[in-house]
């Protein structure tokens, strides 16, 4: 076997043969990729994101496409609210899984109008334990007061022996 088979083999081995890649796209070199980087930071970014939905409160949803040299490997997504001074903002669960990569696809209107009458029904149900609670609470006397402070209870078993001193004296 001669000296360039065996190259030939070993770069085989390895991924590479003779300077390119398996997949017959060649390697680039250092100064090939600043280059690319620099040209890629000259370039406008886009800031705004791709209106991907809204909700029932009129909150908008976004998500921004990645740039092609970053090196995150999720787009950033966010939501503006209708009022940007409330920042006790409510947002549907469905919504606040998509934001945080809990769910690949953001989620139709029919599942969040599903959710949101779930919602209703159990906020109702609540409302209506409560005004039954209420109504057994006040049926009722009031409730007995607690008997006065008796003291710490003391043990035969638990004693100190006769003769003993106590630290604390």
């Amino acid at each position: 076997m001669d000296n360039q088979s065996a190259t030939k083999d070993w770069c085989r081995h390895t991924s590479t043969y003779r300077g390119t890649k398996m997949a017959g796209k060649p390697t680039r070199g250092v100064f090939q990729t600043i280059w690319k980087h620099f040209i890629e930071s000259i370039k406008p970014r886009r800031f705004r994101g791709d209106l991907v939905g809204t909700d029932h409160f009129g909150t908008k949803y976004y998500e921004t496409p990645l740039h092609s040299t970053s090196s995150k490997k999720k787009p950033p997504r966010y939501f503006e609210p209708v009022n940007k001074d409330d920042f006790q903002q409510e947002v549907p669960a469905e919504w606040e899984a998509w934001l945080r990569y809990r769910r690949k696809e953001p989620p139709s209107d029919a599942e969040v109008l599903q959710s949101l009458a779930l919602m209703k029904t159990k906020k109702k149900n609540a409302a209506e334990l409560e005004s039954a609670l209420e109504a057994t609470r006040s049926s009722k006397s009031k409730p007995a007061p607690l008997p006065e402070a008796i003291g710490f209870p003391t043990y035969k078993d638990y004693q100190y022996p006769e003769g003993f001193k106590d630290s604390k004296e």
